[in-house]
């Protein structure tokens, strides 16, 4: 079960840095990544769970979390390179 559970996480870590590659926007880019994040700290958790080691679940709640932060700060500065360009942002 557990194995079935961390091929689905892989398969769409894949998709995600698919999309990361293909996204036809930043934003799209910017998603598929921060998915690739939020799936690399599920993986670090069943992980945790198969070998036993709590000690791993720290390392994904700090991963989660520097991933979140990482993301906010790459949106925020897009938002601002395309405020300076004299691009519109949608609201």
């Amino acid at each position: 079960m557990y194995f079935t559970v961390s091929l689905a996480i892989l398969v769409t870590m894949v998709l995600a840095v698919i999309r990361a590659l293909k996204g036809p926007s930043v934003y799209d880019r910017v998603l598929a990544v921060n998915m690739f994040g939020t799936k690399t700290a599920l993986l670090l958790s069943v992980v945790a769970f198969l070998y036993g080691r709590p000690d791993f679940l720290d390392l994904a709640l700090i991963y989660a979390l520097i991933n979140f932060v990482g993301v906010l700060a790459v949106l925020e500065f897009f938002q601002k390179r395309s405020a300076a360009q004299g691009h519109t942002t949608k609201d």
